[in-house]
Parts: structure tokens; C-alpha cells; sequence
């Protein structure tokens, strides 16, 4: 494969590395400048608690009262059985695209290739749901911001516009970042993620020194009772499972890391763990300070900002919804980076349609333009049904997480089988990082940890899935709509007939390619 010369200058810098991907299939194209640091940030701002939180506080709350506390630790040892296998793959296979590219060469060519069009798919969708977040802030902040109508609620007409005309101009500034350089995007994220571990910090100190209870509060019902509690608890459990996502983002970011092999397993888990113990303990300060504790009450509908600016003032609170804001862009670029790697990782092998045009390294600014723009229109256009039905917001929150819980399962499970023939013993491609150091194992507590993951991704996939009318269709949105209801599924019944037209596209492109070099078809002229 013939480089450009800037390229070939930055192999040569990076020798060790560049020798080690090529190894794996692939030439070093992407600009390897990203630190510990920048990688951890990458799956910290992808979780983004103080977005997320912020986001939907008000919908675990308003099910199970504040004993929906639990269901944060409780998703949070979930997804740490998952995170654990994706540190020894990263360790193994660090390369972009990583859902993709670790499920293919656990369970074959077109496992992987479902896996990597479902992730793809789910990740698309997550920018979307991300960018809309800042309709829960922007108008908190300042009224001015509600561009469109008077009620800034996402379930209401105006409200939904706004949301998609504000996502619109932030997803317009991070395609912008995202094509010109991974170096900027690393460095706005890292400045982000260190307003966001501050600001979430000073905020829990200032909401507990605002408290009103002890923590016994997270033992309280809401009024709901202890009979029967179990259900309400399984749908207020979806709120930290659509928090506690991304920390993989890490691995996306490989083939830009320096030391990926060494230094993408710990940003992983540290990414996941520092989300774990900053969000948990934000929701405890949370519920310690809440002016109500009933699930009937303001703060079923206000959240985690009605609090803050309730028992913090107007003045301090719209100092931390700022921060908010500054979180939920770095989030959204996070996302959208992720993603473009994603799309440009299965181009590069050919798997998606127009697949060389997506694979395309820009020689000047060393990223992948072509998916970065097109992930950015792509997104816009789901930000465009959020207009035409309010309700979609809840719905594509919802879906979008299944979806990321079936991508993670489509790597652990066939992880599960190649570990009981012997996996990773067999055929290990490095047995040292780029220090010289070893590679992130997890020995004896590999296969009991790998099966705690698949148990796990099968039940909160069930879990949310389920087509649950108060999730999918609540009465507060409009009429009962039977497509919202059951959305789950049928976006999934969608996803897939979709990911089957692109991949006869792919077959009939890639065979065009194939009879254009064929010398029968194409003899030389004589």
C-alpha cells in the first residue's frame, strides 16, 4: 500500500506501533497523539454523568421514588463484568472499530459485521439523543435560548423543535472538529471532562451541604410501598443503564493512542469506575437535598436541575447548569468521534456502501473526513422525527441503548466460547505492550467474569426492550401510538432489514471492484 508521505513520516516516528498494526492487517494511517489522559476522557465524556444525569434523574425518580438509587450500583457491576472483557480485548486487538473488529474475529465475518452495523446504527442515534440534551439546560440557563415557542419541555411541540434546532448548531461545531483534527477534539474533550469531574465534585459537596435527610433516604419508596416494588425498580433501573454506556470509546480511539495496548484497558475501566463512583454519589446528594421525597411531585418533572436551582439559588444553580452544558457538548463530540471511527474502521474492510469514499484519510489533517460528515448529516436527520413527534425523544433513548446492550453481547457471548476452548492462550498476537510491559489479563477470573457478562447483556437487553407503555408511549406525550409502544422492536426489525440492503450494496460494489481488475474482463490491449 502506497502512503503519503506525511504518513509515512509518522509511521516512521511511531515504529513499534506501526509494526504492530500492520501485523494485525492495517497500515498506521491515523495520527497516534492521544495520551492517557485524552483516552480516558474519551469514555468518561462519552458517559457523561452530569449530562446524563441531568437528562434523566426526573424518569428514575418519577418510577421508584428514591429507592431507585440501587439500580445505579446495581447496572454498575453489570457493566463491569462487561467493561473487564472489553480491557483484555483492547489489550489484544487494539484497533479502531473495535465492537466491529473484535466481534469479527471472535465469531467470524458476518457476526462482526452485524455487530458492527447494529453499533453503528446505536451510535448514530446516541449523538442525536445527546445533542437533544441541551434543551434540558440551554433554556434553564437563560430563556433566550428557547429560540422556538414558550415551553422548553421536551414533550411538548416547541420544545422538541428547539431541541432539534440547538442539536443542529452543536452537531454543525463538532463535525467541524471531528474533521479537522482528533488532536483539538482530544484536547477540548480533556478540558471538558476536567469541568465536568470539577464541577460534578463541587456540586455534590454543595448539595450536601444543603441536605435535608441522612442517606437512609435511598431506602425510601416514594409512597409507592415495598409491595410489588420489584417492576418499578426494573423500569427505574433504565435510567443507569442508558447513563452507564461508552466507556469503550476508549478503544475506538486505539489506532490514535500512543501505547494503545497498555493504555486503553485502564481508560477503560477507569473511564466506567470514575462514572460509577461520581454519578452514584451525585444521585445520593441528589435525594439527601430534594425538596420532596414523593414520586407525585415537582421533582418527577423538574429533575436533578429543579433541585439544584431549588436549593442552591438561581445564581450558583445556573453556574452548574453551565457546566452541564459544557458537558453535554464534550459528550456529544465524544459520541460522534466514536462513531465515525466506527463507520470509517468497517469501510476500511469494505463492509458499508460507498465504502471508498468512507475510507478516506485525509493526508493534511490525518482523519477520516468522509465519516465524520456523514455521521454528523445522518444524525441531523434523526434529530428532524424529534420534531414531527415529541414523543420519539423517550423512544430513541430507549432504543438506541438496546441497541448498544446487543453490540456488547455480539462481543461476549462468542468471547464466552472461544474462552472454553482456550482463549487467550491460543494464538495471543503480542504478549507485550509498546513499554514492554504485559498485556492486561484477567486469568483465573476471566471465564466466571465472562459469563456474569452475558447473563447480564441478555437480561438488561430484555429489560429494555420490554415493551413497557409508560416508557415507550406515557399519557403525558399525546394518544397512544402501538408503533411507540412496541419501538424497541420494531426499530430493531428496521435496523436489521436496513443492515441487509446495505450489505447486498457492499457484495455488489465489492464484486465491481473485484471484476474491474479481473485481467479476463479487462485484457490488455494487444
Amino acid at each position: 500500500m502506497s502512503l503519503d508521505p506525511d504518513l509515512q513520516h509518522h509511521q516512521i516516528s511511531n515504529p513499534v506501533e506501526a509494526h504492530d498494526l500492520h501485523d494485525l492487517g492495517y497500515e498506521q494511517e491515523l495520527e497516534r497523539n492521544i495520551g492517557t489522559y485524552e483516552s480516558f476522557a474519551a469514555g468518561f465524556s462519552f458517559v457523561s454523568i452530569l449530562t446524563t444525569v441531568f437528562q434523566l434523574f426526573a424518569f428514575g425518580f418519577s418510577f421508584a421514588g428514591p429507592g431507585f438509587f440501587w439500580t445505579w450500583p446495581a447496572v454498575f457491576l453489570g457493566q463491569l463484568f462487561v467493561a473487564f472483557q472489553f480491557a483484555e480485548l483492547s489489550a489484544r486487538w487494539p484497533i479502531s472499530g473495535a465492537i466491529y473488529q473484535w466481534s469479527t474475529r471472535l465469531g467470524g465475518r458476518i457476526w462482526g459485521w452485524v455487530a458492527g452495523w447494529v453499533m453503528l446504527v446505536a451510535q448514530v442515534v446516541t449523538v442525536a439523543v445527546a445533542a437533544i440534551a441541551l434543551q434540558v439546560v440551554l433554556p434553564a440557563l437563560w430563556s433566550g435560548f428557547q429560540f422556538i415557542g414558550d415551553d422548553p419541555s421536551l414533550t411538548s411541540k416547541s420544545g422538541s423543535t428547539n431541541a432539534a434546532v440547538l442539536g443542529m448548531i452543536l452537531l454543525a461545531i463538532t463535525t467541524t472538529i471531528n474533521a479537522i483534527s482528533v488532536k483539538l477534539m482530544a484536547v477540548i474533550n480533556s478540558v471538558g471532562v476536567t469541568c465536568e469531574l470539577v464541577g460534578v465534585t463541587l456540586l455534590i459537596v454543595a448539595l450536601l451541604s444543603k441536605s435535608e435527610r441522612g442517606p437512609g433516604i435511598v431506602f425510601n419508596t416514594g409512597g409507592l410501598g415495598t409491595a410489588g416494588y420489584l417492576p418499578a425498580l426494573l423500569v427505574a433501573s433504565l435510567m443507569a443503564g442508558y447513563v452507564l454506556v461508552g466507556f469503550d470509546s476508549a478503544a475506538e480511539l486505539s489506532e490514535e493512542t500512543k501505547d494503545a495496548r497498555g493504555t486503553a484497558p485502564r481508560t477503560i475501566l477507569r473511564a466506567l469506575s470514575f462514572s460509577g463512583l461520581f454519578g452514584g454519589l451525585l444521585l445520593l446528594a441528589a435525594l439527601m437535598a430534594s425538596p420532596s421525597t414523593k414520586v407525585d411531585s415537582d421533582v418527577s418533572v423538574g429533575g436533578m436541575a429543579y433541585i439544584v436551582t431549588a436549593r442552591l439559588g438561581d445564581v450558583l444553580g445556573r453556574v452548574f447548569i453551565a457546566d452541564v452544558v459544557i458537558a453535554a457538548c464534550v459528550c456529544t463530540l465524544a459520541i460522534q468521534v466514536a462513531t465515525t471511527r466506527m463507520m470509517f474502521s468497517m469501510a476500511r474492510d469494505r463492509a458499508l456502501p460507498f465504502s471508498t469514499y468512507l475510507s478516506k484519510v485525509s493526508p493534511r489533517t490525518h482523519t477520516p473526513i468522509g465519516p465524520a460528515v456523514v455521521v454528523g448529516v445522518l444524525t441531523m436527520a434523526v434529530l428532524v422525527l424529534n420534531i414531527f413527534q415529541p414523543a420519539m425523544y423517550t423512544a430513541l433513548a430507549s432504543v438506541c441503548i438496546m441497541l448498544l446492550y446487543i453490540a456488547y453481547l455480539m462481543v461476549t457471548a462468542p468471547l464466552l466460547l472461544r474462552r472454553f476452548q482456550g482463549w487467550p492462550e491460543v494464538g495471543a498476537p503480542q504478549a507485550k505492550t509498546a513499554t514492554g510491559k504485559e498485556l492486561f489479563r484477567l486469568g483465573r477470573w476471566a471465564l466466571p467474569l465472562n459469563v456474569l457478562a452475558v447473563v447480564w447483556g441478555v437480561a438488561m437487553t430484555i429489560n429494555l426492550a420490554w415493551p413497557r407503555r409508560d416508557v415507550y408511549n406515557p399519557d403525558f406525550v399525546g394518544p397512544e401510538h402501538w408503533y411507540l409502544q412496541y419501538f424497541a422492536f420494531v426499530f430493531l426489525g428496521f435496523t436489521l432489514l436496513l443492515g441487509a440492503v446495505a450489505y447486498q450494496v457492499v457484495k455488489v460494489q465489492n464484486q465491481q471492484v473485484l471484476d474491474a481488475l479481473d485481467p479476463d474482463l479487462n485484457p490488455e490491449p494487444a
